[in-house]
Protein backbone atom coordinates (compact mmCIF):
# COMPACT_ATOMS: atom_id res chain seq x y z
CA UNK A 1 0.00 0.00 0.00
CA UNK A 2 1.48 3.31 -0.62
CA UNK A 3 1.20 6.08 1.78
CA UNK A 4 -0.90 8.38 -0.02
CA UNK A 5 -3.72 5.41 0.13
CA UNK A 6 -3.21 5.28 3.88
CA UNK A 7 -3.74 9.06 4.38
CA UNK A 8 -6.67 9.13 2.54
CA UNK A 9 -7.81 6.42 4.69
CA UNK A 10 -6.89 7.93 7.38
CA UNK A 11 -7.22 11.91 7.06
CA UNK A 12 -3.97 13.86 6.02
CA UNK A 13 -4.57 16.37 9.47
CA UNK A 14 -1.52 17.06 10.93
CA UNK A 15 -0.88 19.01 14.12
CA UNK A 16 1.76 21.55 13.97
CA UNK A 17 3.54 23.78 16.64
CA UNK A 18 5.73 26.71 16.16
CA UNK A 19 9.14 26.54 17.79
CA UNK A 20 9.19 28.87 20.02
CA UNK A 21 5.92 27.91 21.60
CA UNK A 22 6.49 26.45 25.09
CA UNK A 23 6.90 22.75 26.20
CA UNK A 24 3.24 23.15 28.40
CA UNK A 25 1.51 23.97 24.75
CA UNK A 26 3.19 21.01 23.41
CA UNK A 27 2.53 18.98 26.09
CA UNK A 28 -1.60 20.34 26.35
CA UNK A 29 -1.82 19.71 22.64
CA UNK A 30 -0.24 16.25 22.65
CA UNK A 31 -3.20 15.29 25.58
CA UNK A 32 -6.16 17.18 23.90
CA UNK A 33 -5.53 15.20 20.98
CA UNK A 34 -4.36 11.94 21.99
CA UNK A 35 -1.55 11.95 19.69
CA UNK A 36 2.20 10.96 20.15
CA UNK A 37 4.03 13.34 18.25
CA UNK A 38 3.91 17.18 16.75
CA UNK A 39 5.68 18.39 13.61
CA UNK A 40 7.43 21.33 14.52
CA UNK A 41 6.87 24.12 12.13
CA UNK A 42 6.60 27.90 11.90
CA UNK A 43 4.39 28.03 8.64
CA UNK A 44 2.87 25.08 9.06
CA UNK A 45 4.16 23.82 6.05
CA UNK A 46 7.92 23.68 6.52
CA UNK A 47 9.79 21.46 8.69
CA UNK A 48 12.21 22.59 11.36
CA UNK A 49 11.58 19.22 13.72
CA UNK A 50 9.08 16.84 15.54
CA UNK A 51 8.68 16.70 18.97
CA UNK A 52 7.58 13.38 20.51
CA UNK A 53 6.29 12.28 24.04
CA UNK A 54 9.83 10.68 24.21
CA UNK A 55 11.48 13.47 23.55
CA UNK A 56 10.04 15.79 26.61
CA UNK A 57 10.21 12.83 28.95
CA UNK A 58 13.57 12.31 27.81
CA UNK A 59 14.33 16.20 28.63
CA UNK A 60 12.50 15.66 31.91
CA UNK A 61 14.83 13.32 33.25
CA UNK A 62 17.65 15.32 32.55
CA UNK A 63 16.80 18.49 33.82
CA UNK A 64 12.98 18.40 35.26
CA UNK A 65 13.18 22.07 36.31
CA UNK A 66 11.25 24.46 34.58
CA UNK A 67 11.18 22.43 31.53
CA UNK A 68 7.29 23.07 30.89
CA UNK A 69 8.58 26.55 30.34
CA UNK A 70 11.11 26.05 28.15
CA UNK A 71 10.77 26.44 23.94
CA UNK A 72 9.58 23.50 21.75
CA UNK A 73 12.77 23.99 19.58
CA UNK A 74 15.05 23.19 22.78
CA UNK A 75 14.20 19.45 22.93
CA UNK A 76 12.45 18.73 19.61
CA UNK A 77 14.74 16.68 16.91
CA UNK A 78 15.79 18.04 14.50
CA UNK A 79 17.00 15.35 11.99
CA UNK A 80 13.38 14.42 10.94
CA UNK A 81 13.04 11.18 8.58
CA UNK A 82 10.16 12.19 6.26
CA UNK A 83 8.67 9.99 3.51
CA UNK A 84 7.00 10.98 0.03
CA UNK A 85 2.60 9.99 -0.56
CA UNK A 86 4.14 7.10 -3.09
CA UNK A 87 6.06 5.63 -0.76
CA UNK A 88 5.64 2.05 0.29
CA UNK A 89 4.08 0.96 3.70
CA UNK A 90 6.09 -1.62 4.09
CA UNK A 91 9.36 -0.41 3.42
CA UNK A 92 8.48 2.64 5.51
CA UNK A 93 7.33 0.01 8.29
CA UNK A 94 10.89 -1.36 8.44
CA UNK A 95 12.45 1.83 8.39
CA UNK A 96 11.02 2.82 11.47
CA UNK A 97 10.87 -0.40 13.25
CA UNK A 98 14.93 0.07 12.20
CA UNK A 99 15.30 3.31 13.48
CA UNK A 100 13.25 3.02 16.49
CA UNK A 101 10.79 5.58 15.60
CA UNK A 102 7.47 6.09 15.77
CA UNK A 103 6.23 8.95 13.53
CA UNK A 104 7.03 10.47 10.12
CA UNK A 105 6.13 13.11 8.37
CA UNK A 106 4.79 13.02 4.75
CA UNK A 107 6.19 15.39 2.61
CA UNK A 108 5.40 16.32 -1.21
CA UNK A 109 7.47 18.61 -3.10
CA UNK A 110 9.22 19.75 -0.31
CA UNK A 111 5.76 20.99 1.99
CA UNK A 112 4.28 18.94 4.88
CA UNK A 113 1.32 17.13 3.68
CA UNK A 114 0.18 14.46 6.27
CA UNK A 115 1.99 11.87 9.11
CA UNK A 116 1.84 8.49 9.63
CA UNK A 117 2.68 6.95 12.89
CA UNK A 118 3.45 3.09 13.56
CA UNK A 119 0.63 2.20 14.24
CA UNK A 120 -1.42 3.70 11.03
CA UNK A 121 0.89 1.46 9.18
CA UNK A 122 0.46 -1.53 11.62
CA UNK A 123 -3.44 -0.88 10.86
CA UNK A 124 -3.62 -0.67 7.57
CA UNK A 125 -1.06 -3.84 7.12
CA UNK A 126 -3.28 -5.86 9.09
CA UNK A 127 -6.51 -4.72 7.43
CA UNK A 128 -4.94 -5.73 4.02
CA UNK A 129 -4.05 -9.11 5.65
CA UNK A 130 -7.55 -9.51 6.88
CA UNK A 131 -8.86 -8.74 2.99
CA UNK A 132 -6.29 -11.12 1.38
CA UNK A 133 -7.72 -13.90 4.02
CA UNK A 134 -11.14 -13.23 3.00
CA UNK A 135 -11.01 -13.12 -0.91
CA UNK A 136 -9.02 -16.47 -0.33
CA UNK A 137 -11.58 -18.18 1.59
CA UNK A 138 -14.54 -17.16 -0.33
CA UNK A 139 -12.34 -18.27 -3.42
CA UNK A 140 -12.08 -21.59 -1.41
CA UNK A 141 -15.59 -21.99 -0.65
CA UNK A 142 -16.95 -21.37 -4.45
CA UNK A 143 -15.55 -24.34 -5.57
Amino acid sequence: MRIAKLLEEKGAVVFTIGSTATLAEAVQILRDRRIGALVVSDDGRRIEGIVSERDIVRALAEDPVGLLDQQVASVMSSDVKTCGPHDDTDLLMAAMTKGRFRHMPVVDAGYLVGIVSIGDIVKARIEELERDRKELVDYINAR
